[in-house]
């Protein structure tokens, strides 16, 4: 399994209350003792083996049915979505037309943000960021691939942001519980080549042996805690090997900065890299932050 999951809810979830006196579990139905529940357990385990019966023989489900198991999950559907983008115009886009109008024209951010495409994850949503204020890329645990390994996605908006739009500052943000960082410490050597994820994570790796080294008395959790932040400054000291940044952060138009959002307990850590006090050279062996600071 590409991304480990270890919350996982079974498909009955999505089902909704068989009856009275039964609810969904990961194991099956549970029942009261009465006759009444009885008859309702058994009326809901022929419906649920008729149902096994149908997906086995029609595996393929309606768009419709996956609409509605959509929408229950996530609260979510076009129709809200529609609501929010008129709301928008309206409480935001035509009270601040000026402002709208000029973006449209031309963007000046100040910031480039590297954030994880974890849903829960909105670097917007959680810093407040508005139309104009970030230029924002969004891949799996937030990751700056080493300058050697060539052209990537990542690495074409980093050159867009600092070479033409000229932003200030960089700013690479991870997060508690990534399943990224997580498929990275339980892969074994560099994963299976066949699975974008895996190529996609083994960027990383340096800060998976520098987590096993330093952490080898931890938990599996702990680790992957460690590793989420020890990969936020691998990435930053990947940065330093891009010639055109290194070339503006020496000459101090340009600082790199890293956050940790922990949305357990709504806690972020951010903090600088120490350019002079670090070492981005024979793989960036050492580095020294600055500026640390705990939002609470």
């Amino acid at each position: 399994m590409v991304w480990p999951i270890r919350q996982k809810a079974s498909w009955m979830a999505a089902v909704s209350t068989l009856g009275p006196g039964l609810r969904n579990t990961h194991l099956g139905v549970h029942k009261h003792s009465s006759r009444s529940n009885q008859r309702n357990l058994a009326q809901a385990e022929e419906t649920h083996l008729g149902l096994l019966h149908e997906i086995k023989r029609h595996p393929v489900v309606r768009p419709e049915a996956l609409s509605d198991v959509s929408k229950a999950k996530n609260g979510l559907n076009f129709g809200e979505m529609k609501d929010r983008f008129l709301s928008f115009k309206k409480q935001k886009f035509l009270r601040e037309s000026e402002h709208f109008q000029n973006l449209a024209q031309v963007q000046d951010p100040k910031f480039m943000v590297i954030a994880c495409a974890d849903s829960r994850v909105c670097p917007s949503n959680i810093l407040g960021f508005q139309p104009g204020e970030a230029f924002m890329i969004r891949n799996v645990a937030n990751l700056v691939p080493p300058f050697e390994n060539g052209a990537s996605e990542t690495n074409a908006a980093l050159e867009f942001a600092v070479n033409t739009l000229e932003v200030e500052n960089i700013f690479v943000i991870g997060h508690s519980s990534c399943a990224g960082i997580e498929t990275l410490m339980t892969m074994q050597d560099d994963g299976d080549s066949s699975s974008f994820t895996h190529r996609w994570v083994v960027n990383a790796k340096v800060a998976k042996l520098r987590t096993k080294a330093a952490a080898p008395h931890l938990s599996f959790d702990q680790q992957c805690r460690y590793c989420e932040k020890e990969s936020i400054n691998r990435s930053l000291l990947n940065l330093l090997a891009y010639p055109w940044i290194a070339d503006k952060v020496r000459k101090k138009l340009l600082s790199v900065h890293g956050g940790y959002y922990d949305f357990l307990n709504c806690a972020f850590d951010k903090w600088t890299l120490d350019v002079n006090g670090s070492n981005n050279t024979l793989g960036g062996k050492h580095y020294l932050v600055k500026d640390r600071e705990l939002w609470l």
